[in-house]
């Protein structure tokens, strides 16, 4: 992985950008001094020692003080376990804290950017109850096949359309052209999510929409059964 993607990474755990990168620095070349880390890095050696600071705070350094003051990274399975489990716990508090939620009218909600429309579609598939009908291309698919068969293991109905041969028993499965990016989802028949992941998707739970939805879903369905088969 480069060193910026890391970076990246590194950052949705909590760190700032430089204190990212000096991370990295410590992870590979050992422990160092403030100095060294400076040398290496050209970051100036006052930033450094601040970034450091905070690398010990946030739990991703330690600091060795044998002789002169040094850091170490803490392994990176432990820090990132730390961290999740900080937000895990953080999390609860936060549920039994929040004011009651009031009721939501159905309506339509419009779900921009890859990643925000990555977490629906898992959400959707995940909070379902009974039944999953889903339409993506083998690129999307391949992304949320865990999310799929742990579904499928938990006996809900899996319904798919796909433009591409994939093992999953149980599923009822038809294959027929679908662009890249495009995405049709319903869950528990009461729930829809469409549109095309790279850009935006439309995410209803209005009753007209839902059975409108549904109905040419399934009839999309049925004119892949007549024209190419299925396979259970």
């Amino acid at each position: 992985m480069k060193q910026t993607l890391l970076v990246e990474k590194l950052i949705l755990f909590g760190l700032t950008r430089q204190e990212a990168n000096i991370y990295i620095t410590l992870f590979t070349e050992g422990t160092l001094t403030g100095y060294e880390v400076s040398k290496i890095t050209g970051i100036s050696r006052s930033n450094v020692y601040s970034s450091l600071a905070g690398l010990v705070e946030k739990g991703a350094a330690y600091v060795n003080e044998g002789g002169a003051v040094k850091y170490v990274a803490v392994e990176m399975e432990e820090f990132c376990g730390n961290r999740i489990r900080i937000l895990q716990r953080e999390k609860k508090v936060i549920g039994e804290n929040l004011p009651i939620k009031k009721e939501i009218a159905d309506g339509y909600i419009t779900i921009a950017g890859y990643q925000n429309i990555m977490d629906k579609i898992i959400n959707m598939i995940q909070q379902s109850k009974w039944r999953i009908y889903l339409s993506v291309s083998s690129g999307i698919l391949n992304l949320i096949l865990p999310e799929i068969m742990e579904s499928i293991e938990r006996e809900k109905k899996v319904v798919l359309i796909t433009d591409k041969e994939v093992e999953l028993p149980k599923a009822l499965i038809y294959y027929h052209e679908i662009p890249d990016n495009q995405i049709q989802l319903i869950v528990d028949s009461k729930y829809v999510l469409t549109g095309e992941l790279n850009e935006t998707c439309l995410y209803s739970g209005q009753n007209n929409f839902v059975n409108v939805f549904k109905q040419s879903l399934s009839n999309t369905i049925k004119l892949i059964a007549l024209t190419r088969g299925e396979k259970k």
